[in-house]
């Protein structure tokens, strides 16, 4: 027997999202406009609603909220960060699905993947900028 990997169908797309240690594996299809994430509604995933809105905010640009179902598993990192990562996923796989959504998603800064994330903590620092106390005497 060969390993045949299973099929997506034509209507589904897939994509990846990240923000800070946050990952979103992102399904669109088309639909009613139903946002789901870990299995629960996006205003109940999220503690916030400023939060949920960010995390639809890409098919509020694009003008698709009540016409594409949204599903997402998402891990890693805090509530922001996981808004985040699901609105990056979001931009792209509305990428993949129509070529011509990019100029709107990338204008409105859905595209580009949010570089910041916690710097280290040094050595002989308490953190990563802070120093201890300098003491003459």
């Amino acid at each position: 027997m060969s390993a045949v990997t299973p099929a997506t169908p034509a209507n589904l797309f897939l994509a990846t999202g990240r923000r800070k240690t946050s990952t979103a594996r992102v399904r669109l299809s088309e639909g009613t406009g139903k946002l789901m994430a870990n299995g629960r509604t996006f205003d109940d995933y999220f503690s916030h609603e400023n939060f949920s809105k960010q995390a639809y905010a890409p098919l509020l640009t694009v003008e698709l909220r009540d016409k594409i179902d949204v599903t997402v598993n998402v891990a890693g990192g805090g509530v922001a960060g996981q808004a985040g990562a699901v609105a990056h996923g979001i931009a792209r796989a509305l990428q993949k699905m129509n070529a011509e959504l990019r100029p709107k998603l990338k204008k409105a800064g859905h595209i580009k993947r949010d570089p910041r994330a916690k710097e280290r903590k040094k050595p002989g620092q308490p953190g990563a900028r802070k120093r201890f106390q300098f003491s003459k005497r």
